[in-house]
C-alpha cells in the first residue's frame, strides 16, 4: 500500500509542538523561567542549524518530565492541546492528511520530538501511526534518557526501515512531507519527496532536485 509520511512540527503543524511545550512549561510557572527559556531557545536555534545534540536536548527536555506522574502529566497535556496546539492544526494540513486518507493511503508521522508531547497530537489528525523519540521509562514513571534509537536525521530513517520491516511495507509509491533539511536522508528515500513551507536550506534543495513545494499555512 502507499504510504504517505509527514514530519510535524512546522509541517503539519504550524508551529513547533516541542518548543511550545517548553514555553507552556515555562508559562504555568513549572520551571524556572530565566534558566528554561534560555536553553530551550538555544537548542531550538541548534535544531534549525542542524547542528543539534539530540541526547544532550533529550535530557533537558525529559527532565519535566521525570519530575511528575503520568496522572499530573496528562492532566497538563490535555491544557497545552487546547491552549498551544489546537491553534497550530491548520485546515490546509488536515485537507492534506484526509486527501490521503480519502485515497486509501496507510499514513504515519515520524518526528524527532518525544512521543509524550506527539501522540495526542497524532491522534487528534486522525494518524494511526507514530515514530517519534522515545523517553525510557523506569518504573513507571519517564526518565531523562531515551529509549532506543532516536528518531532524528539518519535515526529516521532507521527507525523507519524497522517500521517497514515489522509492518511489511515498502516506500514504493511512498510520499514524505517534511518542512527541515535535517529530513534529508529521509526525503532522497521517497517517490515523491514533498517540501513544507520549507527553511531555506531545504528549499533550495527543493529547487535544484525538482521537488515539489507547497504551504499549508493559512
Amino acid at each position: 500500500m502507499t504510504l504517505a509520511i509527514f514530519d510535524l512540527d512546522n509541517t503539519l503543524l504550524s508551529g513547533d509542538s516541542d518548543y511550545g511545550w517548553g514555553k507552556f512549561l515555562v508559562d504555568q510557572r513549572l520551571v524556572d523561567r530565566k534558566q528554561y527559556e534560555h536553553a530551550n531557545k538555544k537548542f531550538f536555534q541548534d535544531y534549525q542549524q542542524g547542528v543539534l545534540d539530540i541526547y544532550e536536548y533529550s535530557a533537558f527536555s525529559f527532565a519535566p518530565l521525570a519530575e511528575r506522574s503520568m496522572e499530573e502529566l496528562q492532566q497538563l497535556h490535555q491544557r497545552f492541546m487546547q491552549e498551544v496546539v489546537r491553534p497550530m492544526m491548520g485546515d490546509r494540513a488536515r485537507d492534506l492528511v484526509a486527501k490521503h486518507r480519502n485515497q486509501g493511503h496507510v499514513l504515519l508521522v515520524i518526528t524527532a520530538t518525544n512521543s509524550f508531547i506527539t501522540r495526542p497530537i497524532v491522534r487528534a489528525f486522525g494518524i494511526d501511526h507514530l515514530l517519534a523519540t522515545e523517553p525510557k521509562i523506569v518504573d513507571g514513571r519517564y526518565s531523562t534518557e531515551i529509549d532506543g534509537i532516536p528518531c532524528y536525521k539518519e535515526g529516521k530513517v532507521q527507525r523507519l526501515d524497522q517500521w517497514l520491516q515489522a509492518n511489511n511495507q515498502s516506500l514504493d509509491d511512498s510520499w514524505f512531507y517534511t518542512d527541515s533539511i535535517n529530513d534529508r536522508a529521509l526525503l532522497e528515500r521517497v517517490a515523491y519527496p514533498v517540501a513544507v513551507d520549507p527553511d531555506d536550506k531545504l528549499r533550495a534543495l527543493a529547487r535544484k532536485r525538482g521537488w515539489q513545494i507547497i504551504s499549508l499555512r493559512g
